[in-house]
């Protein structure tokens, strides 16, 4: 964080103030000819703009999410805020976590920003915006770098196809295994990389080294690589639901905690507010300008309760 920094348990460095003021004009509904729209808020609050990363931030790494967390995330919503998912995840991973936190959201940002669904008459959601890219190249490039990698191509569906051996977890589980060579030239909306015999740090050098100029990517926690289409992140996404629903950027939240929230806490803080989670590694702590408890102190919650009411 820079000169501006500011914690939301009241303290701050450089001047700034402690939680940082909501500024801007009167809240607005959906802009017009956006896919989806609403109600504006309620008169007693200016409406915010919220995006929540998932992992790290709203769930801890064993999958709870605290009644704490959840409490907090109604409650912003209720007072007029517009609180959104903003996550790596796939819809069909997202989508049900909004029932256990009571999101009505009108808009959900999934794989790293390649995709962004709008909330329908139903409550379904249906897929508005849609970021695909041949993984061809950068696939043959990273191959031939990593002999002992693990690949997996997701498609906008959340389909994974996936050569070498992945961790079963809910997101690969139900993937098909195929040979790497059925990889090339799918339609992708993100394609990930998974090389055990590196730490992160040996990771992002050996990634450096390759060059991928032609495609976004960010590296998590362990040695698990995420890339997306070129120029595409979670930030695109956020700015383009920003304009849809016409809040100023001066009026915009981001809550994250790891590499790929990077360009997002970016974006939130040059007007509004970058909340960086209180475990995040230094890189990502230079990307916001706000910074709150760790995941497992429920710091997310003590950064929503300090929008407006």
């Amino acid at each position: 964080m820079s000169a501006h920094e500011r914690f939301v348990d009241g303290s701050a460095q450089g001047g700034a103030s402690a939680v940082g003021a909501a500024s801007g004009g009167v809240a607005a509904g959906a802009a017009a000819g956006a896919p989806a729209g609403g109600a504006a808020a309620p008169a007693r609050t200016k409406r915010w703009l919220v995006a929540l990363d998932v992992d790290g931030t709203t769930m801890r790494e064993d999958g709870v999410i605290t009644d704490t967390v959840i409490n907090a995330v109604r409650d912003a919503e209720a007072a007029g805020h517009e609180v959104m998912l903003s996550t790596g995840r796939s819809e069909g991973m997202t989508i049900p976590l909004l029932e256990r936190l009571g999101l009505r959201s009108k808009y959900v940002v999934c794989a790293n920003g390649a995709l962004t669904l709008a909330r329908q008459d139903d409550g379904s959601y249906r897929r508005v915006h849609v970021e695909r890219f041949d993984p061809t190249e950068v696939l043959q490039v990273i191959h031939g770098a990593l002999a002992n990698a693990a690949f997996g191509v997701e498609d906008e569906t959340g389909h994974f196809l996936l050569s070498g051996n992945f961790p079963d977890d809910t997101m690969t589980v139900a993937g098909e295994h195929v040979p790497f060579e059925q990889l090339l030239g799918t339609e992708a909306t993100r394609v990930v990389v998974i090389s055990p015999g590196h730490d992160t740090e040996d990771f992002l050098q050996v990634v450096e080294r390759m060059g991928l100029q032609k495609v976004s990517y960010s590296v998590g926690w362990t040695s698990w690589l995420d890339i997306a289409p070129e120029g595409v992140t979670k930030a695109t996404a956020m700015e383009r639901v920003r304009e849809w629903l016409d809040i100023p950027r001066s009026r915009v939240m981001a809550a994250g905690d790891g590499r790929n929230d990077i360009d997002m806490l970016r974006w939130a803080s040059t007007s509004g507010r970058g909340v960086v989670m209180g475990q995040a590694p230094d890189d990502v702590v230079d990307a916001g300008n706000e910074l709150t408890g760790g995941v497992t102190d429920d710091g997310l919650a003590a950064a929503l309760d300090t929008l407006p009411r």
